[in-house]
């Protein structure tokens, strides 16, 4: 066995999942054991200020920045100790980091990541991998996604042309046709759970919208759904990525602001749910238009009038889960770190240029090595 742990924590800021995997050499990657560490509410309100805000100290940064260490090495302690399965033998660990702002289109374009590496390692004692986002920017790809070679190996079938669509806080896709001699393909399609969970959290002080109930009560507005997609960013060609930066209530705000409707709050939230569905839905008919099915994985995947939205705006094509292929929906992306880790310690590339737009694959990350 070759064990490698993967760390994630995304743009939703719902807490820190964490996935033992077995990646041995010429076998498909087996999952051994997961666990979801939720965040403390004052970690994730410094979160989700910092966000907001994105302005803070230097000492509110640093500190918050060494707690997220501690916090994901609390995370992997955990997950061993359930899997009864000792620190030493465990390769690395891949982690992710709290992603605080993504830049690039920036002169020197960036992907900012937070949660300390040295913690990790000296309370683990496994190597650790970090900032695996950079490598690919400084490339000139936009270092997302970052998963498409962990989708390939886990979802790919030579029978039938696939799209994976990760819903988190940021939706992406990847797009795999069945020839594997044609390039794999994949990017930010636009918002996913982060303006519904933003919507009710300010209306009905919720986390987010179970099964987009309240979204169902609602009516989508035309208007206003127009207006949402009018932005350039849903128009731009790939390679492209995105994050809160963008995709916030101000700019929501700003929208409602070019009507003079007053719009019910559970109207807006289904005219949301539809955003997400039809700017995933467009990207799989504009660059996939011979996709024979969708595989749908991340907090997403459990909004079922999300998924049903989906559906009927691709009724041609089967959508799914990745439950149904192998591996919870929760856990792809902790999953897709810890062959991260993998890939990096045996100096084998991570990133996919025709993904990225990078001048070519890369090794990614830091290695933080143990005693």
């Amino acid at each position: 066995m070759a064990l490698y742990v993967g760390v994630m924590s995304g743009t939703s800021v719902d807490g820190i999942d964490t996935a033992l995997l077995d990646i041995t050499p010429g076998n498909t990657p087996k999952l051994i054991a997961a666990q979801t560490l939720d965040y403390p509410v004052e970690i994730q309100q410094a979160i989700h200020n910092l966000i907001k805000d994105q302005h803070c100290s230097l000492q509110a940064l640093g500190d918050l920045d060494m707690a997220l260490g501690h916090l994901y090495a609390d995370a992997v302690i955990a997950l061993l100790d359930q899997a009864n399965c000792p620190a030493e033998n465990v390769s690395a660990i891949g982690c992710h980091g709290q992603t605080i702002f993504h830049s690039p289109e920036s002169p020197h374009p960036f992907s900012m990541q937070i949660g300390n590496a040295n913690p990790i390692v000296e309370r683990t004692g496994i190597n650790t991998v970090v900032d695996i986002r950079q490598r690919d920017m400084v490339c000139g790809g936009q270092g997302a996604p970052m998963v498409p070679g962990f989708h390939e190996i886990m979802f790919r079938d030579d029978s039938e042309n696939r799209v994976i669509v990760n819903i988190g806080g940021i939706a992406n896709i990847t797009i795999l046709p069945s020839d594997p001699q044609q390039a794999i393909q994949g990017f930010d399609t636009g918002p996913g759970n982060t303006l519904m969970d933003s919507w009710i959290n300010q209306y009905q002080s919720k986390r987010f919208d179970a099964n987009g109930d309240w979204a169902a009560t609602g009516n989508v507005q035309s208007a206003l759904l127009e207006t949402l997609l009018n932005d350039d960013y849903f128009a731009l060609p790939p390679p492209k990525s995105s994050g809160r930066e963008l995709f916030h209530l101000p700019w929501l705000k700003a929208a409602l602001a070019k009507h003079a409707d007053n719009f019910k709050a559970e109207d807006i939230q289904a005219t949301l749910l539809t955003l997400t569905a039809k700017s995933i839905a467009d990207a799989v008919l504009t660059h996939a238009s011979n996709t024979q099915r969708v595989i749908i994985c991340g907090g997403g995947a459990h909004n079922s009038a999300l998924i049903k939205a989906i559906q009927h705006l691709l009724p041609d094509i089967q959508v799914d889960t990745t439950d149904q292929h192998g591996l919870s929906a929760d856990l792809v992306e902790a999953s897709a770190f810890a062959w991260l880790a993998c890939q990096t310690m045996n100096h084998q590339t991570g990133s996919i240029a025709s993904v990225t737009g990078a001048k070519h694959d890369s090794i990614l990350g830091g290695i933080y090595w143990s005693r």
